[in-house]
């Protein structure tokens, strides 16, 4: 299933094209993220082509393979097309069970999630746009994909990302155990009507 385009107040939500380059590369360099984390190789232009370039092709191919929609979509200004930033959603493979919203394990077995991420370009970021662009698609997540969770992660000290998630009235769990140390802010939403749902 493809994601349509979706609209805001302020913003729209489409998929990403190649004439995007510049803006995707420009937004991961100024929020430090890496596409190789760990390894040395550098963000070039032309690593980040390559992924622009899988990104593109993998809406068509997930699709056909029934998949959930995964994949950034660009964030743009509904007025003017200026470039916002990027909102998506990513398989996430983490150890959840160390949470105690699911069972808190000290050292469970890694579970596979949907997902939301979030990136707004820094000259625009504290103006709403993340938590704007994020109900949007956990509104098309819910109503049409009919997922019934959504998981984001973020880092301790990432106030923003974790105002983000309270916006959104997702359930906040810090991991009590020191590993993973990459493994630490998680927010949790579920479905209305879902199990857990609050």
């Amino acid at each position: 299933m493809l994601i349509p385009r979706l609209e805001t107040e302020r913003s729209i939500i489409r998929p990403l094209v190649i004439d995007d380059l510049e803006s995707c590369h420009q937004l991961f360099a100024d929020v430090g993220a890496t596409i190789d984390p760990g390894t040395g190789r550098d963000d070039s232009l032309e690593l980040r082509r390559s992924w622009l370039e899988w990104t593109i092709g993998s809406y068509e191919q997930l699709a056909r393979l029934m998949q959930p929609p995964y994949g950034e979509r660009l964030v743009a200004l509904k007025d003017s097309g200026r470039f916002v930033g990027l909102v998506g959603l990513v398989p996430l493979l983490k150890p959840f069970a160390q949470l105690a919203y699911f069972g808190q394990v000290e050292s469970p077995a890694f579970s596979a999630e949907v997902g939301l991420f979030w990136a707004i370009t820094p000259a625009l970021q504290r103006q709403g746009f993340a938590s704007e662009a994020a109900r949007a698609l956990v509104n098309y997540a819910f109503e049409t994909l009919k997922l019934g969770r959504i998981i984001a992660n973020t880092e301790y000290d990432n106030l923003a990302s974790i105002g983000v998630m309270r916006r959104l009235g997702m359930h906040i769990e810090r991991n009590p155990y020191p590993e993973p140390e990459w493994f630490q802010i998680t927010g949790i939403l579920e479905a209305r009507g879902t199990r857990h749902a609050r």
